[in-house]
């Protein structure tokens, strides 16, 4: 009987409508800030114009097009949060301009190859009307709704597939859940000179999937939260973010931003590019790997003030020696997602630099 009543506790708190709404009457909206596309939400530009030329084909020919989900703002305007790629592209054909988007030239029809390198102005006006006019069942998550279940929708919405990186999820969860200055205090950190410095190696992949910005988040996670830790790295970054926008988690801004820039520049000065690589007989190899970066932040915080007053050499001979040694690489690589070997590694860096 709990589990019953547990579950009905919950029905109703998300209010939902669902409706047809027609790609013209989309398009309206949009050009009418009465729908808002919210970059944050979904990169742009993820999908290839080919990939978009078919959607528009689809359409066109009545394939059945995903439903989308809008979420209901205070002030009655429609927030864009799931089908941005189906919504932008139509856009995009329509109306290019509004969308601030190079105009679409159809490509990549297979189906009706006749449509290739036409644009929305080639096509004859029944088609143009026809477009306009086939709708896409949209359902809007109601105002009213319990905001934590809406984070939910949308978490659960995006975590089954591969459109979105776990951070740019993070980051949608965060405006859904009242937390915009949290996130812009995230992607401030991930800007900062000195931190951007010592991401030069992150590669461009990892950069486009705003690996910078979990980095980030990464490292305050491990500051404040590492007794929380359980052995999965996305799980514990999105509880972290989670207890930090429902209070549950102290976080001064203020003192982190501090803490965030104080030891940024010091790890730039002394390391650069090469503070959270491999090395390999004393030279730097390789991208940013991750634990190494959790072990060389946190564990320069326990030697900072001595770490600044080492010069650059000794610094870099260190952190060299230290990340080579049997000891460290014990406590790196698979099987080392555990919080003892977490804390190991940053101790084993805390303890090079204090020496």
């Amino acid at each position: 009987m709990e589990i019953i009543e547990s579950i009905d506790k919950r029905i109703g708190e998300v209010r939902t409508d669902s409706v047809d709404m027609s790609i013209g009457e989309l398009v309206g909206l949009h050009s009418s800030r009465e729908l808002i596309i919210q970059p944050d939400f979904q990169r742009l530009f993820r999908w290839s114009d080919a990939q978009r030329s078919r959607l528009v084909e689809s359409v066109l020919i009545q394939l059945p097009i995903p439903s989308i989900f809008v979420i209901e703002n205070d002030d009655g305007r429609l927030e864009l949060v799931d089908g941005l790629q189906r919504v932008s592209s139509l856009i995009q054909f329509i109306n290019n301009e509004a969308i601030e988007l190079p105009l679409l030239t159809l490509e990549g029809c297979d189906l009706v190859p006749e449509l290739n390198g036409t644009t929305f102005e080639d096509l004859p006006l029944t088609l143009k009307l026809k477009l306009k006019r086939s709708a896409i069942r949209t359902v809007i998550i109601k105002r009213q709704s319990n905001q934590f279940l809406r984070y939910e929708m949308f978490k659960r919405l995006n975590t089954g597939g591969s459109k979105l990186s776990d951070q740019d999820i993070r980051n949608v969860n965060a405006r859904i859940l009242g937390g915009a200055d949290f996130y812009a205090f995230i992607n401030k950190c991930a800007q900062y000179g000195a931190f951007r410095t010592t991401m030069e190696l992150l590669s461009p992949v990892a950069i486009e999937a705003r690996g910078d910005e979990e980095l980030v988040l990464r490292f305050f996670a491990v500051k404040n939260y590492r007794d929380k830790f359980k052995g999965s790295i996305s799980d514990w970054l999105d509880t972290f973010m989670e207890d930090v926008l429902l209070g549950k988690q102290p976080f001064d801004m203020d003192a982190e931003w501090l803490a965030f820039t104080t030891l940024f520049d010091v790890l730039a000065d002394k390391f650069g590019p090469y503070a959270f690589v491999k090395y390999r007989n004393g030279l730097p190899i390789g991208s940013v790997a991750p634990a190494y970066y959790e072990a060389v932040t946190c564990g320069s915080i326990q030697a900072l003030a001595n770490l600044q007053g080492l010069p650059t050499a000794d610094a870099t001979a260190r952190l060299a020696a230290t990340v080579e040694s049997i000891d460290f690489r014990n406590v790196t690589g698979p099987g080392a997602n555990s919080l003892p070997k977490m804390n190991e590694r940053i101790n084993l860096i805390g303890r090079a630099f204090s020496a």
